[in-house]
């Protein structure tokens, strides 16, 4: 039974819930309320698993904070002897325009702290990122308070189709392949 690692980046905590960073917090959390299945609290982390297609998914939500998720992320992978082609995490990204996907093989970490700490525990940059497009409609100096600000209204309105989209994709990865998931998720929003 082939096994799957989908780390969902975020903030843990009321005050963070809602904000641009946790993107990967709720496309995990959709993805367990379409498989019917429940996140319980873990070491370092929330954990669900699910079984599709003759694999399993294992959904972490790490508990450590966006800038040390690494060590979550380096645990599961240990405990659960996942090797690193069947490693996705599911980030925000302030390069991408709102609501457009980038599924990549590997890759920097783009100046995003969770993945930087996700490469130095795991001494590799070759694992598969699900980047989540926020826009970067702020100022000079005003990075942080734009991902860690809730979303507008308008992009509300998408969230929902778009949380959907994520969670498909996530099944299509350890489905269809890379390849395959990248050529039909990656882009931008449609309308």
């Amino acid at each position: 039974m082939k096994k799957y690692l989908i780390v969902g980046l975020g903030n843990i905590g009321a005050d963070y819930e809602h904000t641009r960073h946790n993107i990967g917090f709720k496309i995990l959390e959709e993805l367990a309320l379409l498989e019917k299945v429940s996140f319980e609290t873990g070491k370092l982390g929330e954990i669900a698993s699910f079984r599709h297609k003759g694999r399993t998914f294992l959904l972490l939500k790490p508990s450590t904070y966006m800038n040390l998720s690494g060590k979550a992320v380096k645990y599961w992978m240990d405990k659960e002897k996942i090797p690193l082609e069947n490693l996705l995490v599911v980030s925000d990204d302030l390069n991408l325009e709102f609501g457009n996907f980038r599924l990549k093989a590997k890759g920097s970490a783009g100046g995003h702290n969770g993945l930087k700490d996700i490469h130095e525990k795991l001494n590799s940059q070759n694992y598969a990122r699900f980047r989540f497009g926020v826009g970067a409609d702020f100022s000079k100096g005003k990075q942080v308070n734009y991902v860690l600000g809730e979303w507008t209204r308008e992009e509300k309105r998408y969230l929902p189709e778009l949380l959907l989209k994520g969670a498909k994709l996530v099944k299509s990865f350890g489905t269809a392949g890379i390849g395959n998931t990248m050529n039909q998720y990656n882009g931008p929003l449609e309308p």
